[in-house]
C-alpha cells in the first residue's frame, strides 16, 4: 500500500510540481487520492461508517461486513482490518468486529451513551 502511494505522490509531484517531493505535494496528492489524516482510504472508512452505521458499532462478523461493501473477505481480513487495529478504530472479539469509541470520533459520529462500558477488552482477541 505504502509502495503504491508513493508511486502516486511521485505521479503527481511530475504533473502538479516539479518532479520533488514535498510535503505541500504530498499533501495535496494525498487528499486528491482520498487519503485523510489518519491515512485511511475510502474503504476503510467504509468498513468503520459499514460497522457503526449498519450495525449499531458491533460486533458484527467478518462475512457480514464483506457482503454488505461488496469486497472480498480476505482483502479485508489481510490488507485493511490490521491497520484499523493498529490505529485503535478497530478490534476483534470473539462475537465479531467492534469499532472502538476513537472510530466513532474519526467519523464524526456521537458515541451512543448505551454502548459506554459495552465493549469488554478481555474479550478482544488479538488473532
Amino acid at each position: 500500500i505504502a509502495n503504491r502511494m508513493l508511486k502516486r505522490v511521485r505521479d503527481f509531484s511530475m504533473v502538479k510540481g516539479d518532479g520533488r517531493i514535498s510535503r505541500k505535494i504530498t499533501e495535496e496528492s494525498l487528499a486528491a487520492l482520498g487519503v485523510d489524516e489518519l491515512g485511511l482510504e475510502r474503504l476503510d472508512r467504509e468498513i468503520l461508517s459499514t460497522i457503526i452505521e449498519k450495525f449499531g458499532g458491533g460486533p458484527v462478523g467478518i462475512d457480514t461486513i464483506a457482503a454488505s461493501i461488496g469486497e472480498d473477505r480476505v482483502t479485508i481480513e489481510d490488507a485493511y482490518e490490521p491497520y484499523l487495529i493498529q490505529q485503535g478504530l478497530l478490534y476483534r472479539t470473539q462475537k465479531g468486529r467492534m469499532a472502538t469509541i476513537r472510530a466513532y470520533e474519526h467519523m464524526g459520529i456521537p458515541y451512543p451513551e448505551e454502548n459506554v462500558g459495552r465493549i469488554d477488552h478481555d474479550e478482544a482477541d488479538e488473532g
